[in-house]
């Protein structure tokens, strides 16, 4: 796991969260040197872009920082972040991926900007649904084309292809034996 992670990515996601809140919470330490850990700032993170948190714990014990991650993937869940771009609590309470819970940073500032949020932006746009609509005639117009994935060769033929043949040995086939 630790040759997928790029310190690069993790400061531009320090420095978004810091943006984000509008103050030095990270304190010039990365994602990596376990400044998120116990949740406290990404519960935070979440009710500046509109989440309700309204418990934040600040307890050190275990499972209460644990719950804090909790809440904080639930509310990524409901913002529209998508499940397979989240992280699992244990990535980033035992440190067992980190560029899995950098790159979740990344995609929770991308779902921020395509919402329109007075954000900073993270990363490439999010892409969006393009629906196409094709009239009747636009679909039958294409139902004479034959293209390459189709079948069509274009007029060639396997004839005098000898690649991957056998040698054709004439007269005598037995061989020797040691």
């Amino acid at each position: 796991m630790s040759a997928k992670y790029d310190p690069v990515m993790d400061a531009e996601a320090v420095d978004w969260i810091e943006k984000v809140l509008g103050e030095e919470v990270c304190q010039g330490k990365s994602i990596n040197e376990d400044v998120l850990k116990d949740g406290q700032i990404l519960c935070r993170l979440a009710n500046h872009l509109g989440g309700d948190i309204q418990k934040i714990n600040n307890s050190k014990m275990a499972f209460k920082m644990m719950e804090n991650i909790a809440k904080f993937l639930d509310f990524c869940g409901t913002f529209g972040v998508a499940k397979s771009d989240l992280f699992q609590t244990v990535d980033l309470y035992e440190k067992q991926n980190i560029q899995q819970v950098i790159n979740s940073i990344h995609a929770l500032a991308r779902k921020a900007n395509s919402k329109g949020l007075s954000v900073p932006i993270l990363g490439p746009k999010e892409s969006q649904k393009n629906p196409r609509e094709f009239t009747e005639e636009q679909k039958r117009a294409g139902e004479g084309v034959i293209g390459l994935q189709m079948g069509s060769n274009k007029g060639a033929s396997q004839a005098g292809d000898t690649f991957g043949r056998p040698r054709q040995v004439a007269g005598n086939t037995s061989y020797p034996t040691k």
